[in-house]
């Protein structure tokens, strides 16, 4: 592991972040020399993230209890992990999911970048992969050159795992084929998986299928939110 350079904490919200776990920027930036130190694995993991979320939500922050309770569960299990293991670095491999429900536009995207970019300044190592059901749908669907089993695995075995708009397309028989086969081999390996939907809860077995329906259910913590359509009244 390399050492990362110094980086500017003032764009995107990264100081609020960590200032909300009393860190200081020159605590972040302070060169130790040690690759594996918990100041040179958050820096590596804010690269990672500034690379990987999108530029519209480059300022999301958790603001929902559950939400933070989940990091915190899911840091807590990763250091275990790495104290039982006698690991040089917390890195996270197993725990449970979470499922944020709720209409269009109350912000249930915003809410899981924003709980990505809180896991980069926890000091494990939180590899992830984020994707709309849309586009995971694209990036599988049979096409000359491209080896979709390959594909599928590259989302299905990633530490970490971001599913946003669940349900939200067309059921047909190959989409709820996907669903099932990530969500299933997510679930036996317990690989934390961050899904959003707009789904309402008493509708998920008749839009996802039974079999996806009853595996999210005792595999995620499950958060409903409620509100209007911010991005109608952003314009408004």
């Amino acid at each position: 592991m390399d050492i990362t350079p110094p980086i500017d904490l003032t764009p995107d919200n990264f100081h609020q972040l960590l200032a909300d776990r009393n860190i200081t920027a020159e605590q972040v930036n302070q060169r130790d020399g040690d690759p594996f130190s918990e100041m040179n694995l958050i820096r590596r993991a804010i690269t990672h993230a500034r690379k990987t979320t999108p530029f519209i939500y480059r300022n999301a922050l958790p603001t929902l209890p559950d939400t933070t309770a989940w990091i915190s569960e899911l840091v807590h299990q990763t250091r275990a992990e790495q104290t039982r293991r006698d690991a040089i670095t917390p890195v996270l491999r197993r725990g449970r999911s979470l499922l944020l429900l709720g209409p269009t536009g109350v912000g249930k995207t915003h809410q899981a970048y924003g709980t990505l970019r809180a896991l980069a300044v926890t000091g494990i190592t939180a590899t992830w992969t984020a994707t709309s059901s849309a586009d995971l749908y694209a990036a599988l669907r049979p096409r000359t050159g491209i080896d979709a089993e390959t594909e599928f695995r590259r989302y299905a075995h990633t530490p970490l795992l971001l599913v946003d708009d669940l349900g939200a397309a067309k059921a047909t028989e190959w989409t709820e084929e996907i669903n099932f086969r990530l969500v299933n081999h997510r679930y036996e390996n317990q690989l934390p998986t961050l899904f959003t939907s707009n789904v309402l809860p008493k509708q998920l077995a008749d839009r996802l299928g039974d079999r996806v329906a009853s595996r999210l259910t005792e595999m995620c913590d499950r958060v409903v939110i409620t509100g209007q359509d911010r991005r109608r009244q952003d314009a408004a």
